[in-house]
């Protein structure tokens, strides 16, 4: 699933394309993907112009004044922004025609993501009770050390429950935690103040350096321009388990923490 710097890119990518566009059309190919599409989106979005490209989490929101269009890309969705004439693919299911000609088109094989509507002034119950954005101020060292206090869970659940900070996911997790060098199986509760400044920061760097460089390649995921991130080729354990460790050649290590697979280098986190 993409995580938070490619679904960032994503909203980079299309945000001079959209702002202050107009909707002139709604077509819908299919009426459900993960839910059902949300019936204000061929109702109420026609006509509005978009104000604004918003991301929460790894959400997407497209601002108008009659409301928010909530998108989630899921496992395998993308949104390009292309002449409306371009021939429909396999799995198009969604078109916003825009007032400029262009059309926003949205593809997803697998259907698990979601397209829903945020009524002004509201928050949307899958938005309701999120942790704050971890490249804001309210995400900290000091923030993780107080909301970690009485917690036995491992540190690597802790960081990826979206209550305490969204949009840390599986593989930027275990790269935050190799930087601050961390043991992810480390009970949360247990980790001084000192190492979650560290691990704070190792976060902010490591999610602001993948956003740069256009997210990770994940099979599923190319950006809007079409071509894929390049963040994977700097990873140093997601993914490589039983290799050996770049910087100090201790062999990798690789469990299941809440059913993610998790690898460590045991000399290098503690």
């Amino acid at each position: 699933m993409p995580e938070l710097p490619e679904v960032e890119t994503t909203r980079r990518g299309l945000e001079p394309h959209l702002l202050g566009r107009r909707v002139r059309q709604v077509v819908l190919r299919r009426n459900t993907l993960r839910w059902p599409i949300a019936e204000q989106i061929e109702r109420l979005l026609p006509g509005q112009t978009l104000h604004a490209v918003r991301r929460r989490s790894k959400y997407l929101l497209l601002d108008t004044d009659a409301g928010s269009a909530l998108w989630h890309l899921g496992m395998s969705g993308s949104l390009r922004v292309l002449p409306q004439q371009t021939p429909l693919r396999a799995h198009d299911h969604v078109d916003f025609a825009l007032d400029d000609g262009q059309v926003l088109r949205y593809n997803d094989p697998r259907r698990f993501g979601c397209l829903l509507w945020q009524a002004p002034g509201t928050t949307h119950q899958l938005l309701a009770g999120l942790g704050p954005e971890p490249l804001s101020q309210d995400f900290d060292g000091d923030y993780l050390y107080q909301r970690s206090r009485g917690r036995s869970v491992p540190v690597k659940s802790f960081l990826m429950n979206a209550a305490i900070v969204v949009g840390v996911g599986n593989i930027y997790a275990a790269e935050a935690l190799f930087e601050a060098g961390i043991s992810p199986q480390r009970e949360a509760g247990k980790i001084s103040l000192a190492r979650y400044l560290r691990l704070a920061d190792a976060v902010k760097r490591i999610l602001a350096n993948a956003i740069e460089r256009g997210g990770t390649t994940l099979r599923d995921f190319i950006s809007p321009d079409g071509l894929p991130g390049y963040f994977e080729q700097e990873l140093l354990v997601y993914g490589r388990g039983g290799e050996p460790c770049k910087v100090c050649g201790s062999r990798l290590k690789e469990t299941r923490i809440a059913q993610r697979s998790s690898v460590w280098c045991p000399r290098c986190q503690l």
